[in-house]
């Protein structure tokens, strides 16, 4: 008897096999078969879907949980609009924080207020309280004295605006969190990635200096698995921060490791370890993604993470332990550094089953496309940056640059694999709006960027489904609904392909299922 049957629905497959069914049968989590195949077979349970969509469901290849769900408990500057309403909210928070605690807050952006703040105007307004302002790209941080004078000398210059590595040694004076507040902070991320229809995302980025919240952080999340709070599919990346060197067997050529030789692939079909996270820039909201030729109006091209050379070492030592790897690159020049080290790489040890990913491939350049391609390696895009920023980053890249922004076509038409993400919680996760801008490229305010490199919705939505899972190397049980693979799928309450483009957005999730249990509901 089957666990589950839904009837009259139109199920998209994203399987090229069978496109299309009517009925689809689970049981024991898994589906057992689409239309004449389960049509006569008895269940405890038959949902008639009443002619709703249903797709796999949405894998978000890029996300951060534990800061996700840290962020929606934190206070937040975002709805101030001139400094003196962000010093308000600073002084109204320090109010509130005890004696010899932080005074954290998010949302952060000095783009709305037309300039950064300062630390002395900070200290007047903090009550004593060391005071910790979260830029909204994750790449910066604002900062009073009393947080600077904690700092070495030379990270703690400036006025209090600190950027990527100085950010992350003043974010470390304020760590760990616990694990049972990291497990809560998942859980509640969860819930909302399941809003969505989302059913499996890869957390990029654990245990590290520049979005790590706690040494013991993958503990975090199997904590959250063992309590219930973890009810969608995980796969965990590694910051290579973790890396250290080991004393392997010759033949084994590993200079470099996680302790026991952990690796992408440890874990199970809910929690795994996924790819190791290398950051080699820092990002365009905090003006620090590493070009190759200055912004537009500003006298700097951003920075890399690193020397090249030492970049390029973690890349190729990461390869070499058998790692799959997610370079994070945003700027053209670290997308240059990202490709010549994974170059290297396959050179000193072929693995063309690897599947390396660029993460972010903000900026690309024409002539950076083939060696995407020839490299075999997936470009980790997040289509609603340029949704919710897309003004601003074509007016910092300038008219010959912003085409090349988040690209689509230009990846697919080399067949690179363009894998869908959202990096929540740096803007909206949601899959939907993300595939309406994928398909007509027109920011919030209308404006069009880039539109040589529009997708159509089925691509799009394989960005998000069968392409997700083969990043993560979850093609043989997700991505795609076919006998036999995990019962993972979103109920829509309308047809993203026949709908008006620029209403896909707000189709409602009606519905997600994972592993044939259904875990969020609205009415049909």
């Amino acid at each position: 008897m089957l666990s589950t049957r839904l009837t009259n629905a139109h199920i998209l497959t994203m399987d090229p096999d069978r496109p299309v069914a009517r009925e689809l049968g689970i049981w024991r989590g898994r589906i057992v078969g689409l239309d004449e195949e389960v049509a006569g077979l008895p269940a405890r349970r038959v949902v008639d879907l009443q002619g709703a969509t249903v797709l796999p469901g949405f894998i978000d290849s890029h996300v951060h949980l534990a800061w996700t769900g840290l962020r929606a408990g934190t206070p937040t500057v975002a709805p101030c609009t001139s400094v003196d309403d962000v010093l308000a909210a600073v002084a109204a928070a320090a109010a509130r924080t005890p004696e010899g605690a932080w005074t954290q807050l998010a949302g952060y952006d000095q783009r709305g207020l037309g300039r950064h703040l300062t630390a002395t105007e900070l200290d007047k307004v903090s009550a004593g309280r060391k005071v910790f302002l979260m830029h909204d790209s994750g790449h910066g941080c604002m900062v009073n004295t009393a947080v600077l004078d904690l700092l070495p000398a030379e990270l703690a210059r400036g006025e209090g605006f600190l950027a990527e590595g100085a950010m992350g040694a003043a974010r470390a004076l304020r760590l760990p969190y616990s694990q049972q507040e990291l497990a809560d902070a998942i859980g509640r991320a969860a819930r909302t990635c399941l809003a969505e229809g989302v059913t499996a995302c890869a957390e990029a980025g654990i245990g590290g200096v520049m979005f790590g919240h706690s040494p013991v952080e993958l503990g975090a999340y199997q904590l959250a698995q063992e309590q219930g709070l973890l009810p969608l599919r995980v796969q965990l990346m590694v910051s290579a921060d973790r890396l250290r060197p080991v004393g392997a067997h010759q033949d084994d050529r590993i200079p470099r490791a996680l302790d026991l030789g952990l690796r992408t692939g440890f874990g199970d079909d809910r929690l795994s370890v996924g790819a190791l996270k290398i950051y080699t820039d820092g990002g365009m909201m905090a003006r620090t993604a590493a070009l190759s030729r200055p912004y537009e109006g500003l006298d700097h091209a951003g920075q890399l993470q690193d020397d090249p050379e030492q970049l390029t070492d973690t890349i190729v030592d990461g390869h070499l332990a058998g790692w799959q790897l997610a370079v994070h690159a945003i700027g053209d020049r670290a997308a240059d550094v990202a490709l010549d080290a994974l170059e290297r790489a396959q050179r000193l040890r072929p693995r063309p089953g690897a599947r390396h990913r660029i993460e972010h491939a903000g900026l690309i350049r024409p002539d950076q496309l083939d060696r995407f391609a020839r490299l075999g390696v997936a470009a980790v895009v997040q289509p609603n940056f340029l949704r919710y920023f897309g003004d601003d980053y074509a007016a910092i890249m300038g008219e010959e640059r912003a085409p090349w922004l988040y690209r689509g076509r230009g990846f697919l038409d080399r067949g690179i694999t363009l894998v869908g993400s959202s990096d929540r919680p740096v803007t909206d996760g949601s899959p939907l709006r993300a595939v309406q801008f994928m398909v007509e490229r027109a920011s919030v305010s209308g404006q069009v960027i880039g539109p040589d490199e529009g997708v159509t919705v089925d691509e799009a939505l394989r960005a998000y489904t069968v392409a997700g899972a083969f990043a993560c190397h979850w093609e043989d049980s997700v991505g795609s609904l076919a006998p036999g693979k995990r019962a993972d799928l979103v109920v829509l309450g309308d047809d993203p392909r026949s709908v008006e483009v620029s209403r896909i957005g707000d189709i409602d999730v009606v519905a997600t299922f994972v592993d044939g249990r259904e875990t969020e509901r609205a009415a049909l």
